[in-house]
């Protein structure tokens, strides 16, 4: 069993478990553990009342946060003619079509963000097996299967984040990174729990968000108030 790190367990000293803390104390709990030579990301896990295996209270979604997350992302296009020359126009990192479908047939997923147009999801859809469980399937729901290719880009390449609960029902996701200032951390966060209230299915009852937690990649939790 491995064990933490003397800077890990002095950060954890630090935190009242039982307590969860208004999300501004929260985050500046958080910023205490910038204790590292790299700027770690920032993470969030959302535990939501809702029974995952159910279809009709499935939580996934994208959002374009408002100060991003710190990374640009590499975003894979799939698309031809004119929408692949707008794909290059638009700075994707790679574009192609039956090509580039082989390619990732072949085992290449050296992407964040895989975008297709409409027309290709004939092509697309057998790598359903190898992009679906890296969660890089592109998906119309989580707007990444688009004829607007050059705005989608735009939005990945500004730290766009997309997200679906888990099995235990529980969302995890890139929030910003730890240098960033406490109000940008604060309301990018807060943009996002706002987000996932709007998404609450219609089928979900009693509590929806049941526990909130902070982190950093390499630094203990930190419980927010939900």
């Amino acid at each position: 069993m491995s064990k933490h790190s003397k800077r890990y367990r002095n950060d954890a000293k630090k935190i009242k478990q039982d307590v969860p803390l208004p999300l501004a104390d929260a985050v500046n709990l958080l910023k205490q553990f910038d204790n590292l030579k790299f700027n770690q990301s920032v993470e969030i896990a959302v535990r939501l009342g809702i029974d995952p295996k159910q279809a009709d209270q499935l939580v996934r979604g994208s959002i374009v946060l408002p100060h991003g997350i710190g990374k640009s992302l590499r975003v894979c296009v799939i698309a031809k003619g004119d929408k692949a020359e707008e794909a290059r126009n638009g700075e994707a990192d790679i574009v192609g079509d039956a090509d580039l479908v082989a390619k990732i047939k072949d085992g290449w997923t050296d992407f964040d963000v895989c975008i297709a147009t409409p027309d290709m999801m004939g092509l697309v859809g057998p790598l359903g097996k190898i992009l679906g469980p890296r969660g890089l399937m592109p998906s119309p729901r989580a707007g990444t299967v688009t004829m607007d290719v050059a705005k989608t880009i735009k939005e990945y390449k500004a730290g766009k984040v997309e997200f679906r609960n888990d099995k235990a029902g529980i969302i995890h996701a890139i929030v910003g990174k730890i240098k960033f200032d406490q109000p940008q951390l604060v309301e990018n966060i807060g943009a996002f729990l706002q987000y996932i209230q709007n998404l609450k299915p219609a089928a979900v009852k009693g509590v929806y968000v049941k526990s909130i937690t902070l982190s950093a990649t390499m630094s203990p939790g930190v419980r927010v108030v939900s």
